[in-house]
């Protein structure tokens, strides 16, 4: 099976690669602009000069449309707590039966150049501090995702992003895009070939949803805004360095991403022999109106991961072979070994303001989970509003459900003790961790928001015999 995916991502990425060389002789033809449209009559009275009201200005500052250059910056704070609830038992990794509480600062500055109207160059600082509910073990669908998940980082800054953007257009016709940190372009070619290069978070561009991707002002909890089983690359602060190839044609699109993975389970240092080590990631998105009239997007994930990874198999039988004192995927790792997976990613617009969306996700879940976080299966179901619908313009509010599971041998590993990266109750008594999350997020005034947000965890880190949890939490998101 895992030689299968690993071929078929690779068939996908020729299939995009011989795709784009049989566009390559437009290229050049499509490479100078077209004339810009004759200007449209001036018909606005001349004395209106009158500012947007604050209720529909989103950012502290103005942003230019036109300039070469972005600046902005956003502060997002999270403050969480859970009353005490059941645990049979607790071990090493548990999420901690006690009340508690947790706040957790993320600070970015996003900064941007437009070389010319086709390369962009993309630089953003971060620091992210704080503590998340027992230091963020215990849960696979962990309920802050803004947390660091080596709670000895601190607040020192760091270089988030470091991106090169290169656009090749195909076409004449164009498309308006939204400028913002991740490119400056108020519109693109309908029909283009873009490149990346640098470091970035893979979920910057993959498995992608507007209605949950967005820990700053929508969901918080891993699962709710990115597939639980989509283990990206990634270091311990949710970053990697590597290339994106893209291909746009209107409606779909279709995207290959080669990136370097940690040199250990959620390491902070990257292995930089793609040799031995590396990750595949192949998505197509196709966007239609599904319903006539309503906006909806379909994405088909595939990624393969190769890297110093542990079995679990082999962990359970060198302890019931009494060669190690509990089972320990540690002493099982080896280079080259693969994991791979799939994932589907849907949202649709039911209402100008209201819709559906939700992922489901597999992975072959025999060695080890490495970057993201302990989860082999997964579904998630939720629904998003945005506030325009009671005429709060930019309120947004939704709920969703996710379940999480994980392979057999993943559980078996579990209950005879195993430690992974996130989990290791001592035991297990296996059940799929079960969560709700709601939240509501209120546009106070420019670029100030807050939230609340509310969990409730059934069977956290897949135990029936601990929890259920509930996870109140508020967060305040500044926009500058």
């Amino acid at each position: 099976m895992k030689l299968m995916a690993a071929k078929i991502t690779l068939r996908l990425a020729r299939i995009l690669g011989a795709m784009l060389l049989s566009l390559w002789p437009v290229v050049v033809s499509a490479q100078q602009p077209p004339p810009p449209p004759p200007a449209a009559p001036d018909v606005s009275p001349a004395n209106d000069s009158t500012p947007p009201a604050d209720s529909d200005v989103t950012t502290i500052f103005p942003h230019s449309d036109d300039a070469r250059y972005w600046i902005s910056g956003q502060a997002n704070v999270v403050f969480q707590a859970h009353p005490s609830f059941h645990a049979a038992y607790s071990g090493t990794n548990s999420f901690q039966p006690q009340a508690q509480t947790a706040t957790s600062m993320v600070y970015t500055l996003y900064t941007g150049l437009a070389v010319t109207h086709t390369t962009e160059v993309i630089a953003d600082a971060e620091s992210a501090g704080g503590h998340g509910l027992s230091t963020a073990l215990g849960l696979a669908g962990f309920v802050n995702l803004d947390v660091v998940r080596n709670p000895y980082l601190g607040l020192t800054p760091y270089l988030a992003r470091l991106i090169v953007r290169q656009i090749i257009p195909l076409s004449r016709d164009t498309v308006s895009a939204e400028r913002g940190p991740f490119g400056l372009a108020t519109s693109l070619p309908a029909r283009r070939i873009e490149f990346r290069i640098g470091k970035f978070s893979m979920v910057d561009f993959f498995d992608a949803n507007s209605a949950g991707s967005d820990s700053h002002l929508q969901f918080l909890n891993w699962t709710g805004d990115n597939n639980g089983v989509y283990d990206y690359a990634a270091n311990t602060r949710g970053y990697t360095d590597g290339a994106i190839l893209e291909f746009d044609d209107h409606s779909w699109t279709v995207r290959f991403g080669e990136t370097m993975m940690p040199k250990t389970a959620n390491g902070i240092h990257l292995d930089a022999d793609l040799l031995r080590a590396h990750a595949d990631n192949l998505e197509f998105e196709l966007r239609r109106n599904y319903i006539p009239g309503r906006a909806g997007i379909i994405r088909v994930l595939s990624f393969v991961n190769h890297a110093n990874m542990g079995n679990y198999r082999e962990a359970i039988n060198e302890f019931l072979a009494g060669e190690t004192a509990r089972p320990d995927i540690i002493a099982t790792r080896r280079q080259g070994r693969v994991k791979y997976g799939f994932g589907l990613n849907f949202e649709q617009d039911l209402a100008s303001q209201f819709g559906i969306f939700g992922r489901l996700g597999w992975s072959d879940g025999r060695n080890e989970s490495f970057a993201y976080t302990e989860v082999d299966r997964s579904l998630e179901f939720g629904t998003y509003f945005r506030g325009a619908l009671w005429r709060r313009h930019s309120d947004r509010a939704g709920a969703v459900v996710a379940i999480n599971g994980i392979s057999g041998d993943h559980a078996r590993y579990l209950q005879l003790g195993g430690l992974g990266f996130l989990l290791g109750d001592g035991g297990l008594t296996y059940g799929a961790e079960k969560i709700f999350e709601t939240y509501y997020t209120l546009h106070v005034w420019r670029g100030v928001f807050t939230s609340f947000d509310l969990q409730h965890v059934n069977d956290p880190g897949y135990n029936r015999v601990r929890g259920p949890v509930l996870v109140p939490g508020a967060r305040l998101h500044i926009d500058f």
